[in-house]
């Protein structure tokens, strides 16, 4: 379930990745498969191969993109999307680190 999630933000998230930017969304989530983890961070991209070589830079296999819809994404979660954001120099997107994983607004 995905929730604190600002309506602007989420606009100019889909309007980057369909220019063929990297886009980055991260948002409050909660799903019992995934326990600890409070937040995701979707990386999207409408350009796939792109978004491939994004991802291979940060060991993220081509097939674990999600296709099904209109903006292809990455799914980051847990200490891999703590890494991946301070090296990207979106630290600004979590906040209370060593607890958990949780948006900055």
């Amino acid at each position: 379930m995905a929730f604190g999630l600002k309506r602007r933000t989420l606009i100019e998230w889909k309007q980057l990745a369909e220019k063929g930017e990297i886009a980055f969304l991260t948002h409050f989530w909660l799903d019992e498969r995934f326990p600890g983890c409070t937040t995701v961070t979707k990386v999207a991209c409408t350009n796939i191969s792109k978004l491939e070589g994004w991802g291979a830079q940060y060991g993220l296999k081509p097939e674990w993109i999600h296709r099904r819809d209109k903006y292809p994404h990455y799914d980051l979660l847990g200490d891999r999307q703590i890494e991946i954001l301070k090296n990207e120099g979106l630290e600004n997107h979590l906040f209370n680190l060593g607890q958990g994983h949780r948006f900055q607004q």
